[in-house]
């Protein structure tokens, strides 16, 4: 026989098959639970194990979806199957569970297939029929309350938790920024036709629109208030200038349209103000130890990059070092160079504040240190988790920060490490004075007799028999160094060819 576990919104329901030769063609399956009078034939309510409140049918549905056996459950399948001592093979439709089953209650449970399947779909199509006493519509009531709780559950859904919030915020608060550039390059560009030397005075932006707001036509600066916009040194300036512009004349009509423009760029700075302060608030809800750590925007932007804060704690620490620069990353992996050190951690005030040598071992112990403020900040049960953690990260990376910069690059081990090894230099010769007394002359040679000096021409002619004899002196002193041993054998031969010579040279 085979018994079918199968849950419900009310409780567990264990159903019996009545006949199991019906269970050998799949396809056929169906076919036994066209209507409620033939399910009712096919299959059979054996326990019923009712939920006792929303709670525990809490957590027993959050135990199904993690395969996981619940109280309720094993004290069910405890009662009706080991205590009772029932042989009969279990279905299951989840293959966790049914293993998880197997293992600790050492229930017989079939494999789930085909079969298992179109048997639980049928059951499914005549559950009301089935569990006599469970209204269609309490049982969808009851479906829809559970969904709703799990729901929370899986979610755990806090208004102070959805960085969603974040995530638009911070993507807006970079499109404001873009437009307020934009406008008050306009305004400069705009407002320079009249008064020109007024851009080099005043940089803020939003100073600039302030003043020609409140000022108008050059002319009037003499006579308007710029107390509230401007210190006194660059009020003085602004009329100073004024007075001897070079800017053309615009009309009133002109004027009015600029001012509308200064409006648009005083109240765009003002809403980014206070969404600032808006996202501020947000991350030190969500996220207090990144934003303890690495600031407000720099956090932000880092859970805007991933999607969510819980997928940026899912990320290691070297991802999160060069978050933001993956364009490089790829493009140094495709060329073979270095790759980078550095992405959006880059902005934060502890990478700012370290020296172009030290960026990168900084970034690197700020990544690390931010890989475990987000987990604490993501995983943490707490619904306002403290900033502790962020606090205590931000100070070790700051020790960090001081020590490499007091030693340069950090060392490792021995005493002369990264010391700087000085160049050779070829010690200089000593200069050697000039000393007189070690000049000598040289005698003058007695004159030769002219005589005895013979020219070229002169010298006698060698006899053959001398020249005969320069000629084998040579070849006789090489075959004595080569062939010492046939020396004696050779001297007779060179005796008779000498006598050859001679007599040939007599006749």
């Amino acid at each position: 026989m085979v018994l079918v576990l199968f849950e419900t919104p009310a409780g567990y329901a264990l159903f019996r098959v009545l006949d199991d030769s019906k269970l050998a063609k799949p396809d056929e399956i169906q076919n036994h639970f066209a209507s409620a009078e033939l399910a009712a034939k096919n299959v059979k309510l054996a326990a019923f194990a009712k939920f006792e409140n929303t709670a525990d049918a809490l957590s027993a549905a959050t135990a199904l979806v993690e395969s996981k056996i619940s109280k309720s459950l094993k004290k069910m399948l405890q009662k009706e199957i080991v205590d009772a001592k029932v042989t009969d093979t279990l279905a299951i439709c989840d293959v966790k569970l049914a293993s998880e089953v197997s293992k600790k209650l050492g229930i017989n449970v079939m494999p789930v297939n085909a079969t298992v399947n179109e048997l639980f779909r049928g059951i499914r199509s005549q559950l009301e029929a089935l569990i006599q006493g469970l209204p269609a519509r309490d049982m969808s009531n009851m479906a829809l309350g559970l969904s709703h709780s799990l729901s929370r559950y899986m979610l755990k859904f806090s208004p102070d938790k959805v960085d969603t919030m974040i995530v638009q915020a911070v993507g807006l608060l970079d499109d404001l920024d873009k437009e307020l550039n934009t406008y008050a390059m306009r305004v400069k560009e705009w407002y320079g036709w009249h008064f020109p030397e007024m851009a080099k005075i005043i940089v803020d932006n939003v100073a600039y629109a302030k003043v020609v707001a409140t000022m108008g036509f050059r002319t009037a600066a003499s006579t308007a208030n710029l107390a509230a916009v401007l210190p006194e040194e660059l009020e003085q300036e602004i009329r100073e200038a004024a007075e001897i512009s070079m800017g053309t004349e615009i009309s009133d009509e002109d004027l009015f349209n600029i001012r509308a423009l200064c409006d648009q760029v005083i109240h765009l700075h003002t809403y980014r103000t206070q969404l600032f302060s808006y996202l501020g608030a947000r991350m030190n809800a969500i996220a207090p130890n990144l934003t303890a750590l690495v600031g407000e925007l720099v956090g932000a932007r880092l859970i805007a990059h991933a999607g969510s804060l819980m997928t940026l704690a899912k990320h290691p620490a070297s991802t999160i070092q060069i978050l933001g620069a993956e364009k490089a990353l790829f493009r140094a992996l495709k060329t073979k160079k270095d790759t980078p050190k550095y992405g959006l951690l880059f902005h934060a005030g502890v990478v700012g504040q370290a020296s172009g040598k030290n960026k990168g071992k900084v970034a690197r112990v700020l990544a690390t240190k931010a890989a475990l403020s987000i987990r604490v900040d993501a995983l943490s049960e707490d619904a306002t988790p403290s900033s502790q953690l962020g606090i205590e990260a931000r100070a070790a990376v700051e020790k960090r920060l001081r020590d490499l910069e007091a030693r340069g690059t950090g060392r490792v081990s021995g005493a002369g490490f990264n010391k700087k090894q000085t160049k050779y230099e070829k010690p200089a010769a000593a200069q050697r004075a000039y000393n007189p007394a070690s000049d000598f002359t040289k005698p003058a040679a007695a004159a030769a007799p002219a005589a005895n000096k013979r020219k070229h021409e002169e010298v006698e002619p060698a006899t053959p028999e001398e020249a005969t004899a320069e000629e084998a002196a040579p070849a006789a002193k090489k075959a004595k160094s080569e062939k010492p041993k046939k020396e004696k054998s050779e001297k007779p031969k060179k005796e008779k060819s000498e006598k050859k010579a001679k007599k040939s040279s007599k006749e």
